[in-house]
């Protein structure tokens, strides 16, 4: 048995330090389900901390060494730095600390089945469709996703039926605490380069995680790096799906509602199985929906009533989400921060008739800025009118001198600012009826939209 299996069973009293992190909150709503007595600290005010005080879980603003309290164990986000006060003070006393990643495989390994959807791109789209299926087709399943889904409220939830469906994310190799009896893998793509180096070390990682599936591996079988990390699989079920009709899962007939929202005739080995038309724009989604059709096919759920569900989301918090509408001006906020998303979802946008796509794009990481600055730069010019915010260091030194008037000096047209209240104003100031504007990336930059929503509503 692992350490931390155990010692939760026997513990009551767990600190969270980054409690509101996307990574940490829905494990904090499944253990305050069960009965655990939690308590947590973060940094920033967010939409996520608000929803775990609203369960009653008290959250400290700010990190301070007497936070912790009389805690039995400590969780910690992967992106704390190692001085944290809170940290320090856990380990100098003695608690039990852990890194999220390992009470999230202790989490898994709380349930009979277990499905772990990872992926470069799309993970939480399609780990939020697989729940939705499930609970459509009656499974009572628990689940951990990295955004908030619509149809449950929030990011996590506690089911009574012995299944979790959870996001399972590469980064740092955390996906690999994990213990799925079925692994899905959307895609494999240059991402986190800064930890993995070479895109050989990344396949290989998700070839640990395919290995790591107790029963199959759903996967995608028209990208090379992905196929080639199931190579690494073993004697397990190997189930694929893709545009190709060599396939296991694959789609036919394939048309645009609207010219984004695409429907298709559902095709296992030659067989329809039905047709659905998705609520989520992008012909990746597509891709996203066949990987979680053939997850919930596999689990046994009634798919008449599954491809119901399927066709009734209307995606998860953060992904293409539309906020309202004020004075013909449409505000969207999506979780896009690596240049194949903001590609899939620039172009979605531009078919969906509106008169100006606007791009407010706030770069994640310093690494991530350096490494595919002209990748950015190449399709962040498939907008109309581009707005950059400073780069998000988050848990990085900017070691590599990289700033984002370099970015916009290779976007025509491009404008930024350091604030952003300031890119608020100059949004409000700008905008014309008729247009788009989505605020894009992985960190804080949604926080534009809601100001910009409150100066329409003169709220400030």
């Amino acid at each position: 048995m692992f350490e931390i299996d155990e010692l939760l069973d026997r513990v009551k009293r767990i600190h969270f330090i980054g409690i509101g992190g996307a990574g940490m909150c829905p494990l904090a709503e499944i253990l305050h389900e069960k009965g655990y007595l939690l308590s947590g600290s973060d940094n920033n005010e967010t939409d996520t901390l608000n929803r775990v005080r609203k369960l009653g879980i008290p959250v400290v603003l700010g990190q301070r060494a007497e936070n912790i309290g009389d805690a039995e164990m400590v969780v910690y986000t992967a992106a704390l730095l190692p001085d944290n006060p809170e940290l320090v003070a856990a380990k100098e006393s003695g608690v039990p600390t852990f890194e999220r990643s390992k009470l999230f495989g202790a989490v898994t390994r709380k349930f009979g089945n277990c499905i772990g959807v990872c992926g470069t791109h799309g993970k939480t789209t399609t780990t939020s469709m697989v729940t939705q299926m499930l609970l459509g087709s009656g499974v009572d399943t628990s689940a951990v996703i990295g955004g908030k889904l619509p149809l449950i409220g929030a990011n996590g939830r506690t089911g009574k039926d012995d299944m979790i469906v959870v996001e399972a994310c590469e980064f740092a190799n955390t996906f690999l605490d994990l213990s799925p009896t079925v692994a899905v893998i959307l895609n494999v793509d240059a991402d986190h380069l800064e930890f993995f180096k070479t895109m050989d070390n990344l396949v290989a990682s998700f070839g640990r995680f395919a290995q790591l599936a107790r029963d199959a591996v759903i996967f995608n079988g028209d990208d090379e790096k992905t196929c080639r990390a199931v190579a690494m699989a073993g004697d397990k079920d190997r189930i694929s799906f893709g545009y190709d009709s060599a396939n296991d899962w694959y789609p036919e007939n394939i048309t645009f509602n609207r010219g984004a929202f695409p429907g298709f005739d559902v095709m296992y080995k030659g067989e329809k199985r039905g047709h659905v038309q998705l609520g989520v724009p992008g012909r990746h989604n597509v891709l996203n929906a066949l990987a979680a059709i053939a997850a919930v096919d596999y689990a046994g759920a009634d798919l008449t009533k599954a491809f119901a569900a399927l066709e009734a989301f209307g995606g998860a918090g953060r992904r293409f989400e539309i906020l309202g509408e004020y004075n013909g001006v449409t505000i969207a906020d999506d979780y896009a921060h690596h240049p194949a998303e903001l590609k899939v979802t620039l172009e979605a946008a531009k078919k969906m008739d509106y008169k100006r796509v606007w791009a407010v794009f706030q770069p994640f990481t310093f690494s991530r800025t350096y490494m595919l600055l002209e990748d950015f730069a190449d399709v962040l010019q498939i907008a109309d009118k581009v707005v950059l915010t400073e780069i998000m260091g988050s848990r990085e030194v900017n070691t590599y001198d990289i700033h984002t008037d370099q970015l916009a000096e290779k976007i025509d047209g491009c404008v930024w600012f350091n604030s952003f209240d300031t890119i608020a104003q100059y949004l409000y100031d700008n905008l014309e009826s008729g247009d788009l504007v989505i605020t894009l990336g992985c960190g804080d930059v949604y926080k534009i939209a809601k100001k910009l929503i409150k100066l329409y509503r003169n709220e400030v």
